[in-house]
């Protein structure tokens, strides 16, 4: 119970990795405020059961986001954590055959998105003495990735904010960290219809020094710590969950690796 009575707001809630931190933080004692922009939230607050809502809210949209907080604050009376992990891949291609209209909903809901919910999220946490802040970050924001660039810009943005948030609030009690998941199986990517686990034919990725796909129920883990008092003296941490890709970069191409 290392979330015991604390109150969590997670982005991107409905599915995936967020979907896989909602139901470990809600394991852990927290109550739980599940965010995304279709009802798909409500439905995974639903899962959880008591102390879980689910609220319908589009990141990159001021007021939504606004409304989001307000609502927790109504619900539960606080925010103690905060983990952004609401994303738009944007889909993978070269630079110059990216549009303008891609570029800003890719920067409206991964950058921009982060942006609006800390602002908010700082706003709640510096009434109640401090908080915790994870940040849901990418591979790709470290390490050059073949037809990521747009996705990979907007990613690094975020860990900029991750930072320099973490300089800024120190002294309110609210760490700000991130995660950087590599090539993790979510069921969602690159298909619809994909099982929990991978099938044996997908297992390995070759381009990864563990060789295997990364699980969502593994991102849960390391935002569990960072969000706990676990981490008490870390912030301003961008921390890679991937596998090793980071640091074993092989210079391969996504449509080498699998992703």
């Amino acid at each position: 119970m290392r979330l015991k009575n604390k109150v969590a707001v997670i982005t991107g809630a409905g599915s995936g990795i967020g979907k896989a931190i909602a139901h470990r933080f809600a394991a852990e004692g927290a109550h739980i405020v599940c965010a995304s922009i279709s009802d798909s939230s409500i439905g995974v607050a639903t899962d959880i059961g008591e102390g879980a809502v689910g609220v319908r809210a589009d990141v990159s949209d001021e007021a939504d986001v606004a409304r989001l907080i307000a609502t927790a604050e109504g619900t539960f009376g606080r925010i103690d954590i905060l983990v952004n992990n609401a994303g738009f891949g944007g889909g993978l291609m070269p630079l110059h055959e990216q549009t303008t209209e891609n570029w800003d909903r890719v920067h409206g809901v991964n950058l921009k998105g982060v942006f609006f919910c800390m602002k908010y999220g700082i706003l709640s946490m510096r009434k109640t003495g401090g908080g915790s802040i994870v940040n849901v970050s990418s591979a790709t924001s470290v390490v050059g990735f073949k037809h990521h660039s747009i996705y990979g810009a907007a990613k690094a943005g975020v860990n900029q904010l991750t930072k320099t948030a973490a300089l800024d609030y120190a002294d309110d009690g609210i760490r700000v960290n991130a995660v950087c998941p590599g090539t993790i199986w979510t069921g969602l990517v690159p298909m619809s219809e994909q099982s929990p686990e991978p099938p044996p034919g997908v297992s390995r990725l070759p381009g990864i020094p563990m060789d295997r796909w990364g699980l969502a129920d593994e991102i849960a883990t390391a935002a569990l710590f960072l969000a706990s008092e676990e981490a008490s003296y870390i912030t301003g941490v961008v921390m890679p969950v991937d596998g090793g890709y980071a640091i074993g970069f092989s210079g391969m191409g996504a449509e080498k690796t699998g992703v």
